[in-house]
């Protein structure tokens, strides 16, 4: 059964690695490129932070604690454990890969890519859904920055549904945590919807 899933997995990631052209090559390495994203991160922590006050600040550390746990399920547990090398590097699809950017690690399961934005993305959600529940798209940026680790030739679809999953598990798990302790110390979730829900009825 391992082996049937493992060749789905490789054939899978042939056909949609090959579906590719130069304009989207540019594209997919921007919206893969990690630090494309830190001047978004950065402005949502000022504008959470200048809504929320100090509360705000609480839960932006709850996402990047989130965030951190993610990555090293990922990266410093799954990835060195499984050591299943990338597609990339993989000897039998040499020649085969449509590879823009580079490489990277030999390992790539699970896709820390997938676990930090899932992680981010389910965290985001559970803090400020009751603020907007445009948070909720949070989710459609996390896959297409899932599904560019597939076009730029790195991870296989099961590397990254595996990393999706954990960072959801990881947001969520965070979360319940977090509120379980913020509520016990201020007497009260420090997070959006127990904040709002305390402003309309105050």
């Amino acid at each position: 059964m391992v082996e049937i899933i493992r060749e789905i997995d490789e054939q899978l990631f042939l056909f949609l690695n090959g579906i590719h052209n130069e304009f989207f090559d540019t594209v997919m390495y921007w919206i893969t490129y990690k630090y494309t994203w830190y001047p978004f991160y950065l402005i949502l922590l000022l504008i959470v932070a200048w809504k929320y006050r100090w509360q705000g600040v609480l839960m932006m550390v709850g996402v990047i604690i989130a965030v951190g746990l993610s990555d090293q399920l990922t990266s410093g547990f799954m990835k060195p454990y499984f050591g299943r090398l990338r597609p990339c590097h993989h000897p039998d699809l040499q020649g085969m890969v449509h590879v823009v950017g580079g490489c990277g690690g030999r390992y790539g399961f699970a896709s820390s890519h997938a676990s930090t934005t899932f992680g981010l993305a389910m965290s985001l959600w559970l803090m400020l859904r009751g603020w907007t529940h445009l948070f909720a798209y949070a989710f459609l940026w996390a896959a297409i920055v899932a599904y560019s680790r597939i076009y730029v030739g790195v991870h296989y679809p099961v590397d990254l549904f595996v990393g999706a999953s954990a960072g959801i598990g990881v947001g969520w798990s965070v979360y319940v945590i977090y509120c379980y302790i913020t509520k016990k110390v201020f007497g009260m979730p420090i997070q959006s919807k127990a904040l709002e829900k305390e402003m309309n009825t105050g």
